[in-house]
């Protein structure tokens, strides 16, 4: 038989783990709802991305002179060869450039 101090320990170890349970299940809870908080803000940020990059292209086809002023901004915005290509701008790296012809 055991005693009294035994089954209220037994009872304290027994509540203690689930206590600890529930607060980890909280814990995985509360992260869910941050990541698809951040992922709808990201989702919104693309979004917002993409319909201001469709209003620049249909101003750079309607307005020959905007397309000039965007491009000279690209061309000092862009960096990574891939996205300069997007908009035919010439490469920044050093390995695509022809290589100089000796004066003789």
């Amino acid at each position: 038989m055991t005693t009294l101090d035994e089954q209220i320990a037994k009872l304290e170890a027994e509540h203690k783990k689930k206590i600890n349970q529930l607060k980890a299940k909280n814990e995985q809870l509360e992260a869910r709802k941050l990541t698809v908080l951040l992922k709808g803000n990201k989702s919104r940020d693309t979004r917002r991305k993409i319909l201001a990059g469709a209003l620049i292209l249909d101003i750079m086809e309607k307005d020959e002179a905007a397309k000039n002023r965007f491009m000279v901004q690209l061309d000092k915005y862009l960096t990574r060869d891939d996205d300069r290509a997007l908009f035919d701008l010439k490469s920044l790296s050093k390995e695509t450039e022809e290589p100089s012809t000796p004066k003789s």
